[in-house]
């Protein structure tokens, strides 16, 4: 055990990679509403500093608290060493891993530092459904014996079903309900160049296949014409769905807006917003939307079902476009008879999901004291 000798808790975040995503941007939104006695790092494995602010500038508002270790694609013994001498240096009296990755060079790291407190968050268990991963994560939670969050009820169930780990606890996504607010969608719409008169679909994500845009695309080939699409968002499919777009004949009804970055605005212009996933977590994306009062649809996949108002929100089969449509159709259709964004006020704020996690932290490292103290 390691007693703890200053007032500040210094915090060290590991993430696999900063590009935009729903486990990064909760990463920065755990630093962005820290304690006043916390200072927070964050620690991407892979990627190279100057790019990943190119790429997304909203990284430039703490590139003095992220650092950059330009992980190989391959296993890497640097790596670990590298986090190694880190921890050994900064002396964090936490490190929090997300994924498996990080808990692999985290958790590894910081065991063989001595770090006091190790604290892991699972986002998904879809992964574990692969044998080796599930035999590695199994074998190093035994090892590193980490705090274990699942960020939804269907993670710690799955986690703890392929693991055979059992102190896991759940602490949902939270998000910013003071940034994502309601407003008229006009003025959004107009920002974005988005059809005024015409009922606006929304969806964002990385452009990956993972995402399912491709379906969506598929989707609203069904629909009548007065539906549109706008997708935010980048990725390695951009031009193949653009592709897609003009072969299913509604390229002129599709708006490909790239990475934006102010996404209350986005979610503003909508009139329904869609995750048409093939693979989830706990996503962000729908409780931001909801946060915006704009009705949300997600495909039921991992957790995605668990971020929707019970009301107004919609589940529809994944990889199934008909399914898709039918949903978009009855949802844009339906009187709204209540606000979405209550429902996120009451179970997925991000002044609740930090506040758990901060006193999780806090009994992890009394506990630790008081073992250092016996």
């Amino acid at each position: 055990m390691v007693k703890r000798e200053r007032e500040t808790t210094l915090i060290i975040h590991i993430v696999q990679h900063l590009c935009p995503g729903g486990i990064e941007t909760l990463a920065l939104n755990m630093l962005n509403h820290a304690l006043t006695e916390q200072k927070i790092i964050i620690v991407s494995l892979e990627g190279e500093k100057q790019h990943a602010l190119e790429q997304w500038p909203t990284l430039n508002n703490n590139k003095n608290q992220i650092i950059f270790l330009n992980k190989p694609a391959s296993i890497s013994t640097r790596t670990l060493f590298q986090l190694q001498r880190l921890f050994t240096q900064l002396k964090p009296d936490v490190v929090h891993t997300h994924h498996i990755g990080p808990l692999l060079y985290g958790g590894l790291a910081a065991k063989r530092s001595h770090v006091p407190v190790h604290i892991h968050t699972e986002h998904d268990a879809w992964h574990l459904e692969n044998r080796k991963n599930a035999w590695l994560q199994s074998n190093l939670l035994r090892f590193i014996r980490p705090k274990v969050v699942a960020d939804a009820d269907l993670v710690r169930e799955q986690l703890s079903r392929h693991t055979q780990y059992s102190d896991i606890i759940v602490i949902k996504n939270g998000i910013d309900c003071q940034k994502f607010t309601p407003k008229q969608p006009q003025p959004a719409r107009t920002r974005f160049n988005l059809p005024i008169n015409k009922i606006l679909i929304g969806a964002a994500g990385r452009l990956e296949t993972v995402k399912g845009h491709d379906i969506l695309l598929q989707s609203v080939a069904k629909l009548p014409k007065s539906y549109c699409l706008a997708i935010a968002g980048i990725g390695s499919q951009a031009d193949k769905l653009r592709q897609q777009a003009e072969q299913l004949n509604i390229s002129d009804r599709v708006f490909f807006l790239g990475l934006v970055e102010d996404m209350p605005s986005f979610y503003q212009s909508l009139d329904l917003f869609c995750l048409p996933s093939r693979y989830e977590g706990f996503p962000l994306s729908p409780l931001e939307a909801q946060s915006c009062d704009v009705i949300t649809l997600v495909t039921n996949v991992g957790a995605s079902k668990e971020t929707l108002c019970p009301i107004t929100g919609g589940c529809a089969k994944a990889d199934d476009p008909d399914s898709l449509a039918e949903h978009i159709v009855r949802l844009t259709e339906q009187k709204k008879m209540t606000s979405p964004r209550q429902f996120v006020l009451e179970n997925n704020s991000i002044q609740q999901m930090v506040s758990a996690y901060n006193d999780l932290v806090c009994d992890s490292l009394a506990c630790n004291d008081l073992a250092y103290n016996d």
